[in-house]
């Protein structure tokens, strides 16, 4: 078996993740205000593939956290760019701007089994930068972590993690 083998294609990046899962949550309970409270949580996550290969979805519930709230993960594979596209909508915003369109997704791939995605995004109406990192990814779990900077990414503040199990 030669090297090539054993890499997966970039299509198939998050073949993984397809399925049910439990997830423990750590989030700040202040972004970008060199806040050290963390807020602990439990929430479920089902993903599932969209056709044709062109991506996947997932729900988002954790009603001990904010009851009623729903989020989700769209996330969408450029075949030409072979980068993941990565958008988060929820029953609050719509994960839409003012003028009704999706608001930007963070984009990237994985290397060596990390994944980094960064993008532009908007908090408390002034810019940020946002990276999403998947890391220590098995076949029954996998590690999430969401960091902002407010500088263009000189300095990143690392204010929401996750680890999943997968739900058998």
């Amino acid at each position: 078996m030669n090297h090539s083998d054993n890499i997966q294609p970039a299509q198939q990046a998050f073949d993984f993740f397809i399925g049910h899962w439990h997830i423990e949550n750590q989030r700040l309970t202040r972004r970008l205000q060199s806040a050290t409270e963390w807020e602990h949580f439990s929430a479920t996550q089902t993903v599932c593939q969209l056709p044709g290969g062109i991506g996947n979805y997932d729900d988002f519930s954790a009603p001990d956290w904010r009851p009623g709230f729903v989020g989700m993960s769209l996330r969408i594979f450029n075949p030409v760019t072979a980068c993941w596209s990565i958008y988060w909508l929820d029953n609050q915003s719509g994960g839409l701007d003012g003028a009704g369109i999706l608001t930007p997704p963070v984009v990237g791939r994985f290397h060596q089994g990390t994944g980094i995605f960064e993008g532009d995004d908007m908090l408390d109406g002034k810019p940020v930068r946002v990276r999403y990192t998947w890391s220590d990814i098995t076949a029954d779990s996998a590690k999430w972590e969401q960091a902002m900077s407010d500088d263009g990414g000189a300095n990143w503040e690392t204010n929401w993690r996750m680890q999943m199990r997968r739900i058998k």
